[in-house]
């Protein structure tokens, strides 16, 4: 009898699938085995891959890559370990920053490691696979930013995640710029300021009025912004302007899940379902003085539709989607920049040419 691509033979090596996730905490590895869940250890390469002027360093991610996969691998199954039947990559600036990546890595690691199978994913798109799955539905990732994705498996819907200056409204810059405004209003003596914003701003950063410089400067805006979104979700039980900050967020990430969500326009659907929207990323940690109004604009603007927490991470979302590609059943839309399979590895059943970054209207 033919054994299904990837799946193990009982008379030969584990047949191994390897999920990578590299973002700015550097990057996690997973091991599993084709056609059993989970993974069976994970590693962390604590030093974040570079990026330079061509995009992301293909060299430099293979130099961390290599040596935690070998190093898995030989754990796993003693040398000579088995082989690898696919691998799959999500990384942060993968869709604009990856094209050093999606020429480099296929020979690279064909040659390194025997990879026969191999995706390369936006974070976003192993947020997703770690969220839902294969299955139908919206993901809102938040953290210092904000991005919505979503799929009716035929094709992406993208809204937002363009900066904090551009966009990421709702996420934990954008709430914690709006908690900071507050609290120099308050400061100023001007309408819509926070005095126990105020107090949390003295206590975090010193003397409100030496803020500027501790922040302008600093290439890090987004991130020390967003580390005051929790001072506002502290505030906000007794702080109606705290309070306010977090409805405003919640109809911001409501409003991005609404416009990439699938409904019963899209294939597959009975006639008036919604998909799922799932949550995912520490923006969601704050709980209820953030989840409450999320609920409840979610509620109003995709009634019917099912909130859920995320099933897994990124590096979970990343080891699914390899176990897809051993077994041959990649069911999630393929792009040329957001989830890439080269053809000699084998391409799942259609190929997303764009992503719509525009709202739905059917």
């Amino acid at each position: 009898m033919t054994r299904p691509p990837g799946t193990p033979d009982a008379a030969g090596p584990a047949v191994y699938v390897l999920g990578v996730d590299s973002g700015g905490s550097g990057l996690r590895v997973a091991l599993g085995r084709a056609g059993l869940p989970g993974p069976d250890a994970t590693t962390l390469c604590a030093e974040p891959v570079r990026t330079g002027p061509g995009g992301i360093d293909a060299g430099h991610l293979l130099d961390q890559l290599l040596p935690a996969a070998r190093e898995l691998l030989d754990r796993a199954a003693g040398p000579p370990a088995g082989e690898v039947a696919a691998l799959a990559i999500g990384a942060a600036g993968m869709a604009t920053l990856g094209d050093r990546l999606r020429s480099e890595l296929p020979g690279a690691l064909a040659d390194a490691l025997g990879v026969r199978r191999l995706a390369l994913a936006a974070d976003a798109v192993t947020a997703y696979a770690g969220a839902l799955g294969q299955r139908p539905g919206a993901v809102v990732a938040g953290g210092t930013g904000m991005i919505a994705l979503g799929t009716d498996l035929m094709e992406w819907h993208r809204a937002d995640g363009w900066g904090h200056l551009l966009g990421d409204s709702g996420g934990g810059a954008w709430i914690g710029r709006a908690g900071l405004d507050a609290a120099m209003r308050a400061h100023d003596g001007r309408r819509g300021g926070s005095p126990a914003l105020l107090d949390r701003v003295r206590a975090v950063f010193g003397p409100a009025e030496a803020l500027p410089g501790l922040l302008y400067p600093r290439s890090d805006r987004p991130a020390v912004l967003a580390s005051f979104a929790p001072e506002v979700a502290a505030c906000a039980g007794a702080d109606p302007v705290a309070a306010g900050i977090l409805r405003q967020a919640a109809g911001h990430i409501a409003e991005a899940a609404a416009a990439v969500c699938p409904t019963s326009a899209g294939p597959g659907f009975e006639d008036g379902e919604v998909g799922e929207v799932a949550l995912t990323g520490g923006l969601f940690k704050m709980g209820e003085p953030l989840i409450a109004p999320l609920r409840e604009e979610l509620a109003r603007l995709l009634p019917g539709a099912r909130v859920i927490p995320a099933a897994g991470d990124p590096l979970t979302g990343a080891l699914r989607i390899a176990q897809a590609l051993a077994a041959g059943d990649l069911r999630l839309p393929l792009h040329p920049t957001m989830l890439f399979v080269p053809q000699e590895s084998g391409s799942g059943p259609r190929d997303a040419s764009s992503v719509r970054d525009e709202p739905r209207t059917g």
